[in-house]
């Protein structure tokens, strides 16, 4: 039998240092026995400020941005205008859509200040059957490198290369002219271990079933001597099975996400349009409570906060109150529910809608990951295709995990394809 010692140290060494930047706080590996965990205290923020307390999730590689147009913007794009990539960010937005069809591909190196081969690839397409009704899917591709197995005397055993995968299908419909909605679901798998053996446990690859709901709304308004168009959008993404790595293992929440945003867009002249967006984001997936012993028992009790329910659903709801707060007379239940809540700006500039400059900023509070990044892009539109490229400035200089995140985005639309 292989033995995992060194083989699960090197991993939970990545997965901690992968699944911290994209603010998953601990993360359980593939057993009750085998984890890649980081306790409040360890990682906790300055004197002033809260312990690090970031929400637990499995697959946190479904949150990640994966087109270039929305990267640029500061990872926002529940209202900005429709594109071919609105299957990540808000289902309903394929409606409003002119085009017959089309499809993108989309290409991120990521974390690349820290290991070299970590990649997310992504591939979207819709297809529209009338003028009401829209179909539209997704392929999404994680992998997290390559890796090292040896057995117990540190002999070589072999190589593998973890992976996560999501695929899913959409329906969007317009139910008014101004307002669209629409629902998709989700086949995810996660695969870091390749069926090892550890502790005398066979692992497995996690399996999880998933639905996003998304709406929108966009209207046209007149502003001065010419027009523009206001939108909203609300999705709630990922509402799905929680995920396990082994048969007894407990399982962990995917990272079920609500995303509320607006955008106004202003219509220079003819040739020139300007858009502002804003996002706001939380995971609807329970706080981690503060456990502590008990006095009289001696048993482990929670002390602050609440424990997660065993329902999807409850977990969803208890999501919005169950943050424990700090110690006695420090920051309150309420200031830590607040600092859950993430923040992405962005501004598109367009030229004769054929080239287009773009910059955003995301803000994420130092005790839930403390992601804070200006991005910038760029946008080239022809006949047949478009072209998108992001770039990612971190806030705290080029020693973060996330310094010199590049996003490539090639389109192609069946418009201009003579099908």
């Amino acid at each position: 039998m292989i033995y995992l010692q060194s083989n699960i140290k090197q991993m939970s060494l990545r997965l901690k240092t992968i699944f911290i930047t994209l603010i998953t706080g601990s993360f359980i590996l593939v057993s009750t026995n085998i984890t890649g965990q980081i306790s409040t205290g360890e990682l906790g923020g300055a004197s002033d400020e809260p312990d690090l307390n970031a929400i637990q999730t499995a697959v946190p590689f479904l949150t990640i941005a994966p087109d270039s147009r929305s990267g640029a913007m500061g990872d926002g794009g529940v209202a900005t205008t429709p594109d071919v990539n609105s299957q990540h960010w808000n289902i309903g937005k394929y409606a409003f859509l002119d085009s017959k069809g089309g499809f993108a591909i989309s290409y991120t190196p990521w974390l690349r200040n820290l290991i070299p081969d970590i990649n997310l690839a992504y591939l979207s397409g819709f297809f529209r059957i009338d003028e009401q009704q829209v179909i539209s899917t997704s392929l999404r591709y994680f992998s997290l490198g390559n890796i090292t197995f040896t057995n117990i005397d540190g002999s070589f055993a072999g190589q593998y290369n973890p992976n996560e995968f999501a695929v899913d299908a959409g329906y969007s419909r317009l139910f008014t002219e101004n307002f669209s909605g629409g629902i998709a679901f989700r086949f995810i798998r996660s695969d870091l271990t390749s069926g090892q053996t550890a502790n005398g446990q066979e692992t497995q690859a996690g399996i999880s079933f998933a639905a996003d709901l998304g709406f929108y709304y966009q209207n046209e308004v007149n502003v001065g001597p010419s027009d523009g168009e206001w939108a909203a959008g609300i999705a709630l993404t990922n509402m799905g099975t929680p995920i396990s790595y082994s048969v007894d293992a407990d399982k962990t929440p995917i990272p079920t996400n609500l995303r509320l945003g607006g955008r106004f867009s202003y219509n220079i002249d003819e040739y020139n349009t300007i858009s502002t967006h804003l996002d706001i984001n939380k995971l609807l997936v329970p706080t981690p409570a503060v456990w502590g012993e008990d006095s009289t028992s001696g048993e482990q009790v929670v002390i602050r906060g609440k424990e997660a329910p065993g329902s999807t659903v409850m977990g969803m709801v208890q999501s919005f109150y169950d943050a424990p707060g700090g110690e006695p007379g420090t920051y309150t239940t309420f200031n830590e529910e607040m600092h859950e809540i993430s923040y992405s700006v962005g501004v598109e500039y367009w030229y004769r809608k054929q080239f287009a400059l773009r910059t955003g900023y995301y803000h994420e509070h130092a005790s839930k990951g403390n992601r804070k990044y200006f991005t910038v892009g760029l946008g080239l539109q022809l006949n047949v295709f478009s072209l998108d490229f992001a770039y990612l400035i971190p806030t705290n200089g080029q020693n973060s995990p996330l310094a010199n995140t590049l996003r490539f985005t090639l389109g192609f639309d069946f418009d201009d394809m003579n099908l």
